[in-house]
This record gives structure tokens, sequence and C-alpha cells, in this order.
């Protein structure tokens, strides 16, 4: 695709290494910053937007080494979310559950957040995640509300926090305190009492977190 031949050329191998150090070494880069990123993708991803999912690029993209191209795919899906419906969670769970890391699981979060947010029977799902043996998974579960404000379901939140209560997981323990410093934006009373009456099962690193703004 052409739009693949345009990141290739665009590639800088200094920028690149840093890249990859900054994501442990876990993917290999182009070495294109975000911004660069946005600018040469802008027309494309405006020439593919509409209600047809086109899941043959976002698998082409996925499949490729370079991390810039599953942010390419994760650009088109959330610039496409309003379209999305609850028959693509399985295909979404599916890549976020390939190469995950916290810079793709938290972009997941927020597209199927957004899902759950208009098909409020899947919050059953969001209980499942919550609970799966998979860190990753339940990152997602645990963030899928952020930014939602007074749309938040405290209910929610809170059983899914409960259900990741007493976690040694670094990236989950950070979910949670995301999680409550985003909604204590909103209802720091909630938060407050929350943190209060679980503390003994929360992190040090999710109550710090989660008190930022309280």
């Amino acid at each position: 695709m052409k739009i693949f031949d345009e990141f290739y050329e665009s590639a800088n191998s200094e920028n690149a290494q840093k890249m990859s150090a900054y994501m442990k070494n876990n993917f290999p880069f182009l070495g294109i910053k975000s911004p660069k990123r946005r600018d040469i993708s802008k027309d494309f991803l405006k020439s593919i937007k509409g209600p047809d999912i086109d899941w043959e690029f976002i698998e082409k993209a996925w499949n490729k080494s370079e991390r810039e191209f599953q942010y390419l795919a994760l650009d088109y899906l959330k610039s496409n979310k309003k379209y999305l419906q609850v028959q693509d969670i399985p295909k979404l769970k599916e890549l976020a559950l390939q190469k995950s890391w916290w810079d793709s699981i938290d972009i997941f979060d927020r597209i199927i957040g957004d899902i759950v947010l208009r098909n409020p029977e899947q919050d059953k799902l969001m209980l499942e995640w919550s609970k799966d043996s998979n860190f990753w998974l339940r990152r997602l579960a645990i963030d899928h509300q952020l930014t939602r404000k007074e749309k938040t379901k405290p209910d929610l939140l809170g059983q899914i926090i409960k259900n990741n209560l007493n976690q040694t997981e670094f990236f989950i323990n950070k979910a949670i305190g995301w999680s409550l410093r985003d909604y204590s934006k909103t209802n720091p009373e909630w938060v407050t009492n929350f943190i209060k009456e679980n503390r003994a099962g929360l992190s040090p690193l999710s109550i710090r977190e989660g008190s930022k703004y309280i």
C-alpha cells in the first residue's frame, strides 16, 4: 500500500533506536514521531473514513513489525470508532491481545469503552474481562470508562477495581490509580470513600495516583 511505502520512506534510524528503547525494546520502530506520523497519514485516513471498517487494512498494518504501523491502524480505528459495533469487539480483543503493551492497550480501552457506552448490556463483558488471566485485558477493563465524567458508572468501576485488589502487577495498579484519578475530577467524594474503604487492598501506587486531585 502507498501509505506503507510513505512510512518506510520517512524512517529515521536515530529516532527508531530511542523510540524502541522507550518501549523497553519490545518492538522495532521506523523512527517516525507522532506529529509527523499523523501528518503523513491524515489524507489517507480521510480517504478511507466511513461506516465500512477496513479490517483487511487493519490486519496488514498489525502484521507489520514496526510499531508505527500498529499506531496507524489505531489512528484509523479511533477516527472511525462511532461506526464500531458490539459484533466488532471480538476482533478488537484479538488485536489488543497481539503485540500488547500499554501504548496500544490505552487506546483500545477508549475504542472499546465507546462501544460499551453505547451498548450498556456490555458492562457485563467488562466485568468478565476484569477477572481475566491476561492482565492487559484486565487493564483495558479497568480503564474503559476513562474521560466519561458524569457518564461514569461508579458501581461498575468499583466492582472492576475490587476484582483487581491485592495485585503486584505494575500495569494493573497504575491503571487502577488512573481510573480513580480521572473519576475524582468528577466525583471526588466517591473516590475518597472508595480509597478509604479499600485501602488495605490497594497498592501505594494506586492510592497515590488516585489521590492526586483530592
